[in-house]
């Protein structure tokens, strides 16, 4: 049931991304709604299918983007291994993992997007990438975590109800 709800999930998320979110800028870095969403469905602990979201995830951005498909899989991919490995050892504090994660997460992402576009040729200087465009971008997505996490939470909960105690 997770698998189906994904498609959907992640369309709308992305649809809000490119057509919303790409608009909102601070210096030049934008949110990342689809990194959060694979973000906080990794950190819900009844998720079964997060590595599909994952996968799919990076599918439809490497559609949409500009970049080489492997480079969107493979860097949600890193943020899913990210959320499940906190996920197991913050559990206390899901919160605390959502910002550690969104905070790693974009670094990673941003950081291949870099090395990606470096490779395609594309010399750009690392000290204005990362002050113009990462740092923003994280602050950006740290501040649409805490809403995006609740929604995840609430839509785990929905999907993977708890069993009723006798």
């Amino acid at each position: 049931m997770a698998v189906l709800v994904s498609i959907p999930a992640l369309g709308l998320a992305l649809i809000v991304q490119t057509a919303i979110l790409s608009r909102i800028n601070l210096l030049s870095g934008s949110a990342d709604l689809i990194l959060l969403v694979v973000a906080g469905w990794g950190l819900q602990v009844r998720s079964r299918s997060a590595w599909v979201w994952a996968a799919l995830a990076g599918l439809l951005v490497g559609y949409v983007s500009a970049l080489p498909m492997f480079a969107p899989v493979a860097g949600y991919l890193i943020v899913m291994g990210l959320a499940r490995l906190l996920q197991r050892r913050i559990w206390q504090a899901p919160l605390l993992a959502m910002f550690a994660v969104t905070f790693a997460g974009t670094l990673a992402m941003q950081l291949i997007a870099y090395v990606t576009l470096w490779l395609l040729g594309s010399p750009l200087p690392l000290g204005d990438s990362f002050s113009q465009v990462i740092l923003p971008s994280a602050l950006l997505n740290l501040l649409l975590s805490i809403p995006v996490h609740a929604l995840m939470r609430d839509l785990a909960r929905w999907l993977h109800p708890r069993e009723a105690e006798a």
